[in-house]
């Protein structure tokens, strides 16, 4: 394993740490706020809406830099955004602060992709991508446990102040280990190259309907896990019947699944990536359904939950290699706003989720429209599989023979 993915990977357990930490911490910081769960919940959208913005914007700012320089500015911007969250006075600040930290996400993962799968062979791609994106999921067996565990016997700010450490600790990785200039699909330098003609390259790349396609997909299925995944705790501790501590044990299982799932997803996705979809988020989908029901019983509660982050996290790497395959002449914008996407569905699955709670369906109830937005993106996958068949069947298709009239 090149050195430089640990160096990215660092980073995305940082982001990981503060992104997913939020879920377990959602009663005390309402309580220190004096606002309701819903509300609280806003910190759960508001980063991803941040995500959403800050993923195209910064990738097209960032241009004109190096990769690794704008990795290094992006964490920077991260550690900025954790502390003031740390440190806020009120609930607005708050939301500032994880606002802040949020719009170094996509661009990070965006651009981190790119480095990445730039660093291996191209039948790795998808491999060296997941191990990336390893640091996120480790995050949740690790980080966002212990995060839980130090804001609930502490205080959430220790929490998030620990996590602006290690930001810290990530940026001089970023900066000892990732390489100034790297192989395929791009290099890095300064500027970034877009092989298919700078900025106006990179917006044509997101024309590309099958581009459009897996960016749906990703708000729509990973999005369905954070429908349920945003309200854990009061879910946990109001249906199934655990205690407020048991919620740091529950969020390692969830983090635990999310590990095999995303090596899996990786693995996979090289051999076969649309099955691998299929495989993903058709199952994604049936256990969300029924979360609705397993979520009443402590154990069965935690076995859904492991494999919910399995499935989940399964289609991560095969997403974001499809956005690179078929954006691959200018990947940057493409790669970031598929991160984006992913925040969009996260965001989207939150506010749905918080509908649904204060609209009296109960707790288990986000699980519900966690099913609906999976099921649709399945359909989508069936779509794009569908014209792409079409489109390949179009082009290798031979030519009518021509009709050549003589005279009598």
């Amino acid at each position: 394993m090149p050195l430089a993915l640990l160096a990215l990977a660092i980073g995305a357990f940082g982001i990981g740490a503060t992104e997913f930490v939020i879920m377990g911490l959602l009663p005390e910081v309402a309580e220190t706020f004096s606002v309701s769960i819903p509300t609280a919940g806003y910190l759960a959208t508001g980063y991803a809406l941040g995500v959403v913005i800050g993923a195209p914007v910064l990738a097209v700012a960032g241009a004109r830099v190096s990769r690794k320089r704008m990795l290094m500015a992006l964490m920077g911007l991260f550690i900025a955004g954790n502390a003031l969250s740390a440190a806020a006075p009120v609930f607005a600040v708050m939301l500032a602060g994880r606002v802040v930290a949020s719009l170094a996400h996509g661009a990070f993962f965006g651009i981190g992709a790119i480095v990445a799968a730039g660093l291996v062979a191209p039948h790795k791609r998808a491999g060296a991508i997941s191990l990336m994106f390893t640091g996120l999921t480790v995050a949740n067996v690790i980080g966002v446990p212990l995060g839980t565990w130090l804001g609930q016997q502490v205080s959430w700010r220790a929490t998030f102040a620990v996590i602006a450490g290690i930001g810290v600790i990530a940026l001089a990785g970023v900066a000892a280990l990732v390489p100034h200039r790297i192989g395929a699909p791009a290099g890095d330098g300064a500027p970034a190259p877009a092989p298919a003609g700078g900025l106006r390259g990179e917006l044509a790349a997101l024309r590309d309907p099958q581009v459009l396609l897996a960016m749906a997909m990703t708000v729509l299925g990973f999005g369905g896990v954070f429908a349920a995944i945003t309200y854990l705790a009061p879910m946990m501790t109001g249906a199934a019947g655990y205690a407020p501590g048991s919620v740091t044990w529950l969020l390692v299982l969830f983090g635990a699944g999310m590990v095999i799932g995303n090596l899996i997803g990786g693995r996979y996705a090289d051999r076969a990536l649309l099955p691998m979809l299929y495989v993903s988020l058709g199952g994604l989908a049936v256990l969300l359904a029924l979360f609705t029901a397993t979520a009443h019983h402590k154990a069965g509660a935690a076995l859904t939950l492991l494999l919910i982050g399995g499935f989940g996290f399964a289609t991560v790497a095969p997403l974001q290699k499809r956005v690179l395959d078929h954006a691959a002449q200018a990947p940057t914008l493409a790669s970031a706003v598929n991160i984006g996407a992913f925040n969009l569905g996260n965001a989207l699955a939150a506010w749905l989720g918080g509908l649904v709670i204060a609209g009296g369906l109960g707790d288990t109830a986000p699980n519900v429209v966690g099913a609906a937005m999976t099921t649709a993106a399945l359909g989508l996958a069936v779509l794009a599989a569908t014209l792409e068949r079409r489109s390949a069947a179009t082009r290798f298709s031979p030519a009518p023979p021509s009709t050549v009239r003589t005279g009598g």
